[in-house]
């Protein structure tokens, strides 16, 4: 399996908001997304003007993961990825990626919300990682992780 990996572009969006509603957990639908702001519009204007920047992943021409940032607050907003795409360590490059740029950015603690249920791919992938829970909770009740970058070697 090729992947290629690239920094995303404003062109990028429609396709992450159509992949979001397809991923295996925690899908969300372009209607849900843009209930909770996340609009074609504000996502495009966030990745032109910097303050979200991400990474996309291709395989046969077409997106298969992302992940984005922060660039205000170090928060870790969204990976994504397909699941037919899972556990070839495409979501750990597309993690690895953004983390080094949040490092050059001068961040020292970058941080996510994750479910805290144990069932989840998410809740093993992350701790895995080396993210750790802060033991706070956010409004959906998601845990809120953090990683600290400069530690790890």
């Amino acid at each position: 399996m090729q992947i290629t990996y690239r920094i995303a572009t404003p062109d990028d969006t429609l396709a992450c908001i159509i992949l979001r509603g397809k991923t295996r957990e925690n899908a969300f639908s372009a209607e849900r997304l843009e209930e909770l702001g996340v609009t074609l519009d504000s996502w495009q204007t966030g990745i032109r003007e910097g303050s979200l920047p991400g990474y996309v992943g291709i395989a046969d021409s077409r997106i298969i993961g992302y992940c984005f940032g922060d660039r205000e607050t170090g928060e870790i907003v969204v990976l994504a990825l397909l699941p037919e795409y899972e556990n070839y360590g495409i979501g750990k490059v597309l993690l690895n990626l953004i983390i080094e740029d949040f490092k050059a950015f001068g961040f020292e603690r970058l941080f996510l919300g994750c479910s805290s249920d144990p069932k989840t791919r998410s809740y093993g992938f992350y701790r895995h990682l080396g993210w750790r829970s802060t033991g706070i909770f956010d409004e959906v009740n998601d845990e809120i992780l953090e990683y600290f970058p400069s530690s790890v070697k």
